[in-house]
C-alpha cells in the first residue's frame, strides 16, 4: 500500500505545480495535494491533467486524481428500454446554460445523510467564474416551466468532465445525461469524466480505467486549451433526443 505523500502548494505557485498524478496515494484513493488556491488558471490546468478538487467547509483545498477512473464513452451511455419509454411520455424538456447558477445551486443541496456540502461559497464562487469565461456548462431539465433537475461541469477540447448532477424528481438527472451526451456525440466528443462511480453512473454505462489510460486520453484529446460553445440555444424536448 503506497504511504500518502501529500504536496502542500501554496496560493502564490504557478498553476502548473502538481506533482505528478502518480504519486496521488492510495489511501485515501487518488488524494495527490492540498492548498494552492481555485483561480481559473489552476483549476483548467488540473483537469487537463486529470486532477479535481473536492472538499468541504473547514478544509484546505483537496486536490484527487483516483485510480480507477470512472468515465462513460458518450455513444456507449446506457438507456434502458424501460427509461426509454418513460422518457418518451416525460415531458421532460432539455435547455444548456439557461440558468448555471440555480443548477449549481440545486447540485449543492444537501443530500439525506450527508452533514455538509462540498459546493462550498469557494467552489460556488470558481465554477460561476468559469461559466462566465465559457468553460463550466449546465444542463437543465424542466417540465411544465420548472427546473426539476440538471448537472454542471467543464467542456476543454473534447473531454467533459462532469462535476455534479441533481434530480428534484425520479429521473430527472438520468435525463440530463442524455441530454448531455447527444451533444456530445453530435460534436465528436471522446469522453465524459465522471471522476468515481456509483451505482447510478454504472448502470449508465460507465466503466472504470485505470489512471494511466486517462492520462493518456487527456494528454491526446485535451490537448488543446480550447473550450466548447456549440451548445444549443433552443430548448429541445427529451423524447426527440437520442445518441
Amino acid at each position: 500500500m503506497k504511504s500518502p505523500r501529500i504536496t502542500w502548494i501554496s496560493a502564490a505557485d504557478p498553476p502548473e505545480s502538481f506533482p505528478n498524478v502518480e504519486m496521488a496515494s492510495n489511501v485515501p484513493n487518488g488524494l495527490l495535494a492540498t492548498g494552492g488556491d481555485l483561480s481559473e488558471a489552476r483549476l483548467l490546468h488540473a483537469y487537463r491533467h486529470g486532477i479535481f478538487p473536492w472538499f468541504s467547509d473547514g478544509q484546505p483545498i483537496l486536490w484527487w486524481s483516483p485510480d480507477p477512473r470512472c468515465v462513460i464513452k458518450p455513444n456507449s451511455l446506457h438507456i434502458s428500454k424501460r427509461l426509454t419509454r418513460y422518457f418518451k411520455n416525460s415531458g421532460f424538456v432539455i435547455t444548456f446554460n439557461r440558468c448555471f447558477s440555480d443548477v449549481l445551486s440545486g447540485c449543492s443541496k444537501r443530500r439525506i445523510g450527508q452533514d455538509s456540502t462540498w459546493i462550498t461559497d469557494e467552489m460556488y464562487g470558481a465554477y460561476r467564474n468559469l461559466h462566465d469565461n465559457h468553460w463550466a456548462h449546465s444542463i437543465e431539465v424542466w417540465r411544465d416551466r420548472q427546473l426539476l433537475g440538471g448537472l454542471y461541469g467543464l467542456a476543454i477540447d473534447k473531454v467533459f468532465f462532469g462535476e455534479s448532477m441533481f434530480s428534484d424528481v425520479t429521473n430527472a438527472s438520468k435525463a440530463a445525461m442524455l441530454g448531455l451526451c447527444a451533444i456530445l456525440v453530435a460534436n465528436n466528443f471522446v469522453l465524459l469524466d465522471c471522476q468515481v462511480e456509483s451505482p447510478h453512473l454504472l448502470r449508465m454505462g460507465a466503466e472504470l480505467i485505470p489512471r494511466h489510460q486517462m492520462t493518456e486520453i487527456l494528454n491526446v484529446s485535451c490537448a488543446s486549451l480550447m473550450p466548447f460553445n456549440a451548445w444549443p440555444t433552443n430548448a429541445l424536448p427529451l423524447a426527440d433526443l437520442s445518441l
